[in-house]
């Protein structure tokens, strides 16, 4: 890993206009093409966010509020700060190295009322900007904060509302038609104007605040909102009705208040959007202490797991000792226990996790999040796992982003990592990057996987641009069965490659996916990657191509969504002409529950015409010939 940041003084442009004085400030990202205005006025703080000369975010406040005061109107920038972020660090995802390379600037301001000086930083990426808040202080202080994003006209946008928390269905809008009120869960994404880019906002290093909620005013922008004043989800009134009244108020703050990163990103096509490293980089790095090497952390291992809850399973000691007969012949790494583990002795549980330890396949057991509110039970229950032997947890049931249950992912995580364990949380809010602060946090839901009921097809190529662009999503992919909907089974196994966590927890029953025709294509998918390239015919909520790379084979998968369609595959990202390479093909067969399976020889200059019905899909594995030339 390499780091280096640098300090400079920084220019700061300053206009006088006649009847009104305003301070204008400009920050470029370092390739010149992102800029962030920000302007002092005496009604407040203002900021606007250009691509080149495409607006990307029209003039919008952005002012900070703590106990009730607007910091922001009648405050003055005293002394800036300028800095470089130049970095890269090893990341499990679409890619397996992140860049972090930036342009920032630490704006110091004093409010003058109240005499409150505070820091507004802010970062310029070449793929978009991020900005925080940093206000010093002691005791116990209520942040809020008044900070909008308003769309240039013509825009679209896609996004659910907080009904199932994040567990939504991602909507299309034309900006005209967001009506005043209506709520936005992170990440909203944008198509600009003219198909001149888009755009994703969201936020990143949420640690000790309250989550961001959004919601439309009617004219074109999003108010941010903290986990309080969004409305609690169904789920949530379902599990903790007592709660809700109280998780409704504000959250405080003890000493100095942090807010986290307000991320917006932009890109001029969707592979840009998709490879987007900027949530995880305004988060913190992981502690050395418990992650001495970050995510390669010797006891940090990414894999696939096998899943008896949608498909069938014997819920048994012996019926998981199956599973994990079966997780071994497939070469999978993991098998997910959901709650009836607990009716077990401790003796039974060991004995399975020993008996599957010995066929290289490791146990993670599902708890719910409500058992691990005490510290004292949630340290017996990682006592309980380490001693017993196994992997690590699936976390439940969260629901809500107040600030409370926000530390309490945090907490977890951190017990977890004393012990060596990893986690997967479920029921959770949106990634925020505490997976590259935690790197044992391999699995991430806030998401309407398979879990949920069909339709599925145009959901499915909506996702890879939604709520994917932020990080892992366990959608828990590939099923067989009635559950997959109008979607067929070239679709289904796609959805493995396309819809990525690092814990990548399989839907169907092991011996269903043993059974299906390219299982040994299934077998070979990995859950994170080298290398990631969207396809250029991909479009929101029609269809989603991808090329990913493992070491030295790629992989092909297109999801397509409600209309048929064909679609050419140019093979240019192979690289050198001459070199040949084996290619394994899975394309639709003659009903929606077939396969037609092929072997190929390919090179970097061919073209693959896939023809998908409704709902279908493709897969293409591409490994370099045994000859080689």
């Amino acid at each position: 890993m390499m780091t280096r940041v640098k300090y400079a003084a920084l220019i700061t442009v300053v206009q006088f206009c006649v009847a009104f004085p305003e301070l204008a400030f400009e920050l470029r990202s370092p390739d010149q093409r992102i800029r962030f205005v920000f302007q002092v006025e005496q009604a407040g703080c203002f900021y606007e966010v250009f691509s080149g000369d495409q607006p990307v975010i029209l003039r919008s406040p952005v002012n900070m509020v703590v106990d009730g005061v607007n910091l922001g109107k009648g405050t003055r920038i005293v002394d800036t700060e300028a800095y470089e972020v130049d970095e890269t660090y090893p990341w499990l995802g679409h890619h397996a190295l992140a860049v972090n390379r930036a342009k920032g600037a630490r704006l110091k301001l004093l409010h003058s009322s109240s005499n409150t000086a505070y820091t507004f930083e802010v970062r310029a990426y070449n793929d978009g900007v991020a900005f925080r808040y940093v206000v010093p202080g002691e005791g116990m202080r209520v942040p809020d904060e008044e900070v909008a994003f308003r769309l240039p006209p013509g825009s679209t946008v896609w996004f659910h509302d907080f009904h199932g928390h994040y567990e939504g269905t991602h909507n299309r809008y034309g900006l005209r038609a967001v009506l005043p009120g209506m709520w936005a869960a992170p990440p909203l994404t944008v198509q600009l104007p003219g198909r001149s880019g888009y755009a994703s906002i969201s936020e990143g290093g949420l640690r000790g605040y309250s989550g961001m909620g959004l919601q439309a005013d009617g004219n074109g922008g999003f108010y941010l909102r903290l986990g309080h004043a969004v409305p609690a989800s169904y789920p949530f009134r379902l599990r903790y009705a007592d709660d809700v009244e109280r998780l409704s108020r504000p959250a405080s703050v003890h000493g100095p208040i942090r807010t986290p990163w307000r991320v917006i990103i932009v890109a001029r096509d969707l592979n840009e959007l998709v490879n987007s490293d900027l949530v995880h980089n305004v988060a913190d790095p992981p502690d050395p202490k418990l992650f001495p090497e970050g995510p390669r952390t010797e006891w940090i291992r990414p894999g696939r797991a096998v899943w008896a809850y949608l498909d069938g399973g014997d819920p048994t000691p012996e019926g998981q000792k199956e599973f994990a007969r079966l997780a071994a012949q497939l070469g999978f790494e993991y098998n997910v226990l959901e709650g009836y583990w607990a009716r077990w002795s401790e003796e039974q549980l060991r004995d399975v996790v020993e008996y599957s330890r010995k066929l290289g396949v490791r146990i993670i057991l599902w708890k719910h999040s409500r058992e691990l509110r005490d510290p004292q039970q949630r340290e017996a229950f990682f006592d309980m796992c380490q001693r017993v032997g196994v992997a690590g947890a699936k976390v439940d049931f969260f629901d809500h982003e107040h600030r409370e249950v926000i530390d309490r992912y945090e907490a977890i995580l951190e017990a977890a990592a004393r012990r060596k364990l990893i986690i997967d949380f479920h029921g959770a809010n949106k990634p925020t990057g505490l997976e590259r602060t935690y790197p044992n946090l391999l699995g991430i839901e806030a998401i309407r996987g398979m879990e949920s009921r069909p339709p599925w097809a145009q959901h499915n190529v909506t996702l890879p641009f939604t709520r994917l662009i932020v990080g892992m999503a366990d959608y828990t992919p590939t099923i067989f069965s009635r559950r997959r909907g109008e979607t067929t089974w070239a679709h289904q196994i796609a959805n493995a490659v396309i819809l990525q966590a690092p814990l990548l927890v399989y839907a169907a029953h092991p011996a269903h996916l043993l059974a299906n025709p390219a299982v040994d294509v299934i077998k070979s998918i990995p859950s994170v990657w080298d290398e990631t390239r969207v396809l250029p015919f991909s479009e929101i909520g029609e269809v989603a191509g991808f090329a990913r790379r493992k070491g030295q084979t790629w992989f092909v998968a297109i999801t397509n969504g409600v209309y048929p369609r064909t679609v050419r595959v140019e093979l240019d990202f192979l690289g050198e002409a001459r070199v040949s390479w084996l290619a394994t093909v899975v394309r639709e067969g003659t009903t929606p529950d077939s396969l037609k399976i092929e072997s190929l020889t390919v090179r970097s200059s061919d073209v693959l015409d896939v023809c998908m019905p409704s709902g279908g899909g493709f897969i293409a594995r591409i490994a370099r010939s045994v000859s080689g030339r």
